[in-house]
């Protein structure tokens, strides 16, 4: 599932990105499974411990060496994470089907990181995408809200009710 700049290129207003980053319905463990297929894509793994590394980080960051853009594979194993990737839309590019980050999810990663562009980025994809299901994002930020102490839901209601 495509999410992060990628992502905002369909939904939002478009910016400078220098990755692509996927979530893959894994967890760090089955590490393997990446290796197996940045090989076969002739990616290039951009760390030496890449084992250790995905059990730290979560992350196997590669390179297409044809192209140098840089691939972040995210594992992810949350329920959170899992709901998200049943909800992907499927975005025909060329021959190929890409699985988006649901626009709704989109907006609740990019709450979550919360950094100042992240914040902007969310007011371009609520302007541009009439049809969001706001008692979705509602529903999870609170969630978070509890789970990581911050209060994402109310900077939300108030990123909404600025743009709308």
């Amino acid at each position: 599932m495509v999410i992060g700049g990628q992502a905002l290129l369909y939904y939002g207003e478009p910016r400078l990105t220098k990755d692509i980053d996927i979530t893959v319905g894994l967890g760090p463990e089955e590490v393997s499974r990446i290796k197996d297929l940045s090989d076969d894509l002739r990616f290039k793994i951009l760390v030496d411990s890449y084992e250790s590394f995905a059990l730290e980080t979560n992350v196997i960051p590669c390179m297409d060496l044809e192209t140098k853009i840089r691939i972040d594979f995210i594992f992810s194993y949350s329920e959170y994470e899992k709901l998200a990737l049943k909800r992907v839309k499927k975005i025909n590019i060329g021959d190929a089907e890409v699985c988006f980050a649901s626009v709704e999810d989109i907006i609740i990663h990019k709450m979550i990181a919360g950094r100042a562009r992240d914040i902007e980025d969310v007011k371009s994809i609520i302007i541009k995408n009439k049809s969001i299901d706001k008692d979705y994002i509602d529903n999870l930020l609170r969630q978070f809200d509890i789970y990581l102490s911050q209060p994402f839901s109310v900077s939300f209601e108030e990123i909404w009710r600025a743009v709308r």
